[in-house]
This record gives structure tokens, sequence and C-alpha cells, in this order.
């Protein structure tokens, strides 16, 4: 007699169960739809009632196929939110399966909950053993707590672990029971955080799901790539192998990982493996066109170029398609960080211009802001390099233009990727940033061209393109056609900024630099005015202080009380520049009332003693320069007469507006007189020890009266201001 187990008789008896469960299900449709017939003409039958004769059918149809009656209970200690119900009482839900002629599971108890709001009374759900879908019923009477995230307390089919039902986290149930009454652990995913005393501590990250294996998998890649580069130049180096038999493995190594990695990447769990072989051969395959370009000079630099653009579109394209931005990482910056341990020419810089080029398409679909990094720092970082190396080698004339077309070409791949992310993502900061990195070896390729021409028309046309796109967000129609984002156009203006500093400095020489600075900062303090726009405010603020240490620099007050320095370093230049030092200050004053930085009494106040004293330096300096430029033994001495009866007119103006808002209490009336008396008290200083000494007899006597008169008109408004104050003291 043969004890074994016939299968046929098991298949047979598996069929007649699954023909049995589909009749409990018709009869169990049957079931639900007398039930609601008989509702409709029973319409006064309370809903608990209804509910029992449900659950009481339904439970008829369950008992059928298991032979016994199986509950879910939930119960424990849960929150209440209804303060009449009993936690301690089951509740309990038969029949939840009926749909599904399945018997139903016994879910586990929850442990104690601490107190807390926001408990709502979700559905129970309850699936099918076969994949079911299982069976939701409306709230039950009694409180249930809502898992958050999930909003039902769903009991797991048989075979299915919570991390399955529940992916990314797994509840702390403690199993379920069969209906064998066998106890059933419930396996789950590692938890990604876990809960002490009511907030979130994330797991060490050796223990967060997929960190190992994509740390292995990065590391797997970086040593075959090693290993890659090694096969060859090393082994062309040490005379193994023939050339062809190198490039030959190389190519039919990347294609056999290439194809692995599609076949893992198609099973289940592997992903990353897929991923990493993957990125692995295409990289390798890059870097093999690499050696045949340059190393072994097989092929043409146009051909190589083109044959890399299109392995490493390729690569793209399958990140695409497995959405993954780790493939299209590695890819990029396996080929780019190994490209130059196979070549130093310059044909690297077209090798990773290349694979910046490549992944631009990328920014029209796909949201990754680490490929913007990705495939525009190893192109920048090389062709900075090789700018500052011609620069300093004196490299060829074609050197010089080939580093040069490479510098632009970054900045213009650059300022695509961006504007095409931004078009899509109004808050890609990552592209805005990738774009400023891209105009780095623009701002230093005036150091390839010798003279003063060519570094200036280099640095003026980039900061004229860098300016334009910065402000387009403030041209209606093309602003609305370009849709540049802010950031982007902060970070062109900035760069601009810089160029047009360039070019500021190799047009002029060191005499006229301050006009220069004062010139451009009056214009971006005109438009922060026009525009309200404090960052070009920011821009213009940073030009006029850059002109004013320039401006320090020739016209230092040593210089400006010492004759032979001053007629030995001033001149129409240093008048010219106070001259736009002063006009700065204009323009900067009408720019802080309009973005509002004169609404407050008190930086008003600190604004106006700053500009009073800038231009009280400037207006002597340029009656000093406008002196020593006469030629004049006496234009230096007359110069410093000039300024003081200046400072007077200064501190008699001050006295006078502090007086008129005296009777105010103000601020700014306290201000202006104690600055009018210092200032009085400095223009008598340099009266005295000053002019008294050095002037001649005649600018001497002038700038005495002057002075004295003035002294005279303040001190009897002074006086008539103070008695009028006390008589109307007196009469109150």
């Amino acid at each position: 007699m043969n004890p074994a187990i016939d299968p046929r008789l098991i298949a047979r008896l598996s069929t007649e169960f699954t023909s049995l469960g589909e009749q409990l299900d018709v009869l169990g449709r049957d079931l639900r739809t007398l039930h609601t017939q008989v509702l409709a003409e029973f319409p006064g039958t309370a809903p608990d009632v209804a509910r029992a004769a449900d659950t009481s059918a339904a439970q008829r149809t369950a008992d059928a196929v298991a032979g016994t009656t199986e509950k879910i209970d939930v119960q424990g200690a849960i929150p209440q939110d209804n303060p009449q119900s009993d936690p301690a009482t089951p509740i309990a839900m038969t029949g939840a399966v009926a749909e599904q002629g399945i018997p139903p599971w016994t879910a586990p108890a929850y442990g104690p909950v601490p107190p807390s709001s926001g408990w709502s009374r979700p559905s129970v759900a309850v699936p099918g053993m076969a994949g079911g879908q299982g069976t939701s019923y409306p709230p039950v009477a009694g409180p249930v707590p809502s898992m958050p995230g999930r909003g039902q307390v769903t009991v797991p089919p048989m075979g299915m672990s919570a991390g399955q039902m529940y992916p990314g986290s797994a509840p702390a149930w403690p199993g379920w029971t069969a209906p064998g009454g066998q106890h059933q652990p419930m396996p789950s995913l590692p938890q990604q955080r876990r809960v002490v005393a009511g907030r979130p501590v994330r797991a060490p990250w050796w223990q967060r799901e997929g960190v190992i294996s994509r740390v292995l998998a990065v590391a797997g890649v970086a040593v075959t790539l090693i290993g890659v580069v090694m096969l060859l130049v090393l082994a062309a180096q040490a005379g193994f192998f023939g050339p062809v038999p190198r490039v030959v493995a190389g190519a039919v190594f990347s294609g056999a990982l290439v194809a692995v990695g599609a076949r893992v990447f198609a099973k289940a769990g592997g992903r990353v493996g897929g991923i990493a072989l993957a990125a692995t051969g295409i990289a390798g395959g890059y870097l093999d066109v690499v050696a045949m370009t340059t190393l072994y000079k097989w092929l043409d630099p146009v051909v190589g170029y083109v044959v890399a653009f299109g392995i490493a579109a390729g690569g793209v394209a399958l990140a695409m398609r497995w959405r993954s931005q780790g493939l299209a990482v590695l890819v990029l910056a396996g080929a780019a960080l190994l490209a130059p341990f196979v070549t130093t020419e310059l044909a690297l810089l077209g090798f990773l211009i290349v694979l910046q080029i490549a992944a631009l398409p990328v920014h029209l679909v796909r949201d990754w802001p680490w490929l913007h990094v990705v495939r525009t720092l190893p192109a920048v970082l090389t062709t900075l390099v090789a700018v500052v190396g011609i620069a300093l080698d004196s490299g060829t004339r074609a050197e010089r233009f080939e580093v040069f077309a490479a510098a632009i070409v970054i900045a213009v791949a650059g300022l695509a990727g961006a504007v095409l992310s931004g078009r899509l993502r109004a808050n890609d900061v990552t592209a805005s940033l990738s774009f400023g990195a891209a105009t780095v070896p623009m701002l230093a390729a005036p150091l390839l061209f010798s003279g003063r021409v060519a570094p200036t028309v280099v640095s003026g046309v980039f900061a004229a393109v860098l300016l334009l796109v910065a402000v387009v967000p403030w041209l209606p129609k093309l602003g609305a056609a370009a849709r540049v984002p802010g950031h982007l156009a902060v970070v062109s203006a900035l760069a601009g900024a810089v160029a047009l500093f360039e070019a500021c400095v190799g047009a002029v020489e060191v005499q006229t630099l301050p006009s220069a600075m004062f010139v451009v900062a009056a214009g971006f303090l005109a438009v922060a005015g026009q525009q309200r726009s404090r960052f070009a405010a920011a821009l213009g603020a940073a030009f006029g202080g850059l002109g004013a240490l320039s401006f320090l620099f020739r016209a230092d007050p040593g210089t400006l009380a010492a004759q032979p320095e001053a007629e030995a370093h001033l001149g129409l230049s240093t008048a010219l520049s106070a001259v736009f030092l002063l006009a700065v200050l204009v323009v900067a004053a009408w720019t802080a009332r309009r973005l509002g930085l004169l609404d407050r009494e008190s930086d008003a106040t600190v604004l106006s003693v700053c500009a009073g004293i800038g231009g009280l330096y400037a207006v002597t300096a340029l009656t000093v320069s406008l002196g020593v430029a006469t030629g004049s033994r006496d234009g230096f001495l007359a110069g410093h007469g000039i300024a003081t009866v200046i400072w007077m007119v200064a501190a008699t103006t001050a006295l006078l507006f502090g007086l008129r808002r005296l009777a105010r209490r103000s601020q700014q009336a306290k201000v202006a007189l104690v600055a009018g008396l210092i200032l009085t008290g400095a223009a008598l200083a340099k009266l005295f020890l000053f002019d008294l000494a050095t002037l001649s007899g005649l600018l001497r006597a002038g700038a005495f009266l002057v002075v004295g008169v003035l002294l005279l008109v303040v001190g009897t408004r002074y006086a008539r201001v103070f008695a009028e104050m006390d008589s109307r003291t007196r009469s109150a």
C-alpha cells in the first residue's frame, strides 16, 4: 500500500472548494439583497437591529464553511471619543467576509495607547485569503483608533506581511490567529523610525532599509571602473596585451555589464544591483571611447565626441526609463571622475562638456537636482584648471581659443539647463546655483588674453548678457515668455556684477577707477529705486563701497592735508570722482526712500549722518583737487579755504534745520543740532589750526569773514528760538 498522498486528489479537492466558495459568494450576495428588501419593507427598524440581522446572516454563511464562529475583537485601553463608552468592552465584527466566502480572522488586541486627540472610528476591512480585496464595513459601535496615515484597521491575509499591506513601516501588532487556531507571527520591514516619548527618532543609518546595499553598489561601481581604467591605461604602460585586445575587452565587458544589469533590474529586489551594473557598464563604455580617441588616436575627436554623446545619452535615457536619478548620476560621475586618468589632453574638456549636454533633456521631464551638480561641476573645474594653467604657462594661441570656447559652451549649457528647469519648476534653486558655477570659467577667461582690449571686451560682453538675463523678469512680455525664476535672475545678476567689475578694472586706469565704480553704483541704485529691488540696491552699495575705497586710496586725509602729496596725486580725475561720489549719495538717498529705509526716524537719522560725512569729505576733496588742477601755487590753499567755508555752511544748515524742528522734540532735530555744533567746532579748528598757518592774506581774511558771519547768523537764530521757547513755557 502506497502511503503517499495523491496530488490529483489534492487538486480535485482544491477545485471543489473553489467551486463551493463561488457558490457561497453568490449566496452571500442574495442574502444581502434580501436584507436590503427587509429594511425597505420595515422602515422603522433600528440601525442596531439591522446591523445584528446583517451580522447574523453573514455569520451563518461563514459558519457553513468554517464550522465555527470567529469574531474580530478590538479591545484594550483605547482612547475614547465617547466618554460613555466602555473601553474594556470588545468590539465584535462577525460575518465580515461573507462576500468573499472566507472565514473571518481574529485580530490581535491593541496594547495601551497614550491619551491623545484626533482618534476616529474607521471602517474595518478583512481581506480574503487568496488575494481578495476584502470587505469594508461602516464604523462599528465603540471607539476604534485609526492608524496614522491609513484610515482603516486592516487584518492582513494569510501569506501577506505587514510590510506588504503597509509599505514603509509595520504596525506594532504581535500577529494574528488563523482559522485553525494557530497563531501566525506578523513579519515586518525594518522600521525607519521609532517613537520614543511621543517623538520620532531616526534609526541609525546602517539600520535603514537599502542603505548598506546602496553603499556597496556605489563602491562596486567605483572599483569596477577603476579596473576598466587600469585595463585601458596601466596595461598599455606595462605593455600587457595589445591596444586592440584592451579596447575590445573593455567594450565587451561594458556591454555584458549593461545586459546583466537589465536582467537583474527586471527581477524582484534587483533594482539596486541592476542600476549599479548598468551604470558601471555605460561609464566603462564611455571611458573606452575616450581611450580610443585620445590615447590610441583611432577616432577623430569629432567622431569620438559623437560616439561618446550617444553612449551618455543612452545611459541617461535608460535612467529616465527606469526612473532612477541614481543611474544617471553614477553614469556621469563615474565617467567624469575617471576620464582625467585616461587622458589629460584638452580633448578631455570636450568629453566632459558632452556629458553636460547629454543630460540636458532630462530636466524637461524629471526633477533631478543632483544631476545638475554632477553634469556641471566636472566640466567647470577642469576648464578652470586649464584656464589657470594656460595663463601661467603661456599656451599657444590655438589652446587659448579652445579653452575659451569650452568656457563659452559650459556657460551656455548651464544657462540652458537652468532655464529649462526653471520654466517647469520655479523652485529649482539647484539649477540656478549650477548655472552660477558654470559662469566661473567665463569669469576667469580674461586671463587667457594679454593686453587691455581683449579682456575688457570679453568681460563686458559677458556682463551684458548676464545682466540682460537678470532683467528679463522686469520686462512684461519677455518675462512672461521666458518665465525666468527669481533665483536665476539673482544668480545671473551677481555673476554679471562680477563680470562688470572685471570690465571696469580692465578698461580704466587707477586714477579713473573710482569714477567707473561710482557710475556703475549709481546705475544699480537707480534701477533698485525704480524697481524697488533690494538686491539691486545691495549690488549698487557694493560698487559704491569699492569706489569709495579706491577713492580713499587716491585721496586719503594725509594727501589732502599735505601740499606736495596733493600736487602729486590729485587732479581732474580725483575731482571727477568726487562729483560722481556726490551723485551716488543723492541717488542712494532717493533709492532708500523708495525702498522704505527712511520710514523709521532712527534709520533715517543714521543714514543722514553717514551721507553727510561722506558728502563733506567728497566736497573737500573736490575743492582741493580743483585747486591743484589749476596749476597755481595758491591753488591748494584756495581749495582748503573754500572747503572751510563749505564746512561752516553745512554746519549752519544743520543747526537751522534742528532749530526749526526743535519744538517737535524729534530725534532728527536733536541729532541735527549735535551734528551742527560738532561741525562748527571742526570748521573753527580747521580755520585756526590749518588755514591760519597756511593761507595767504586775502584767502585767510575771506575765510574768517565768511565763517564769522555764519556764526553770527546761527548764534542769533539759536538765541531767538530758545527765547521763544522760554516765553511759551512761562505763559503756559
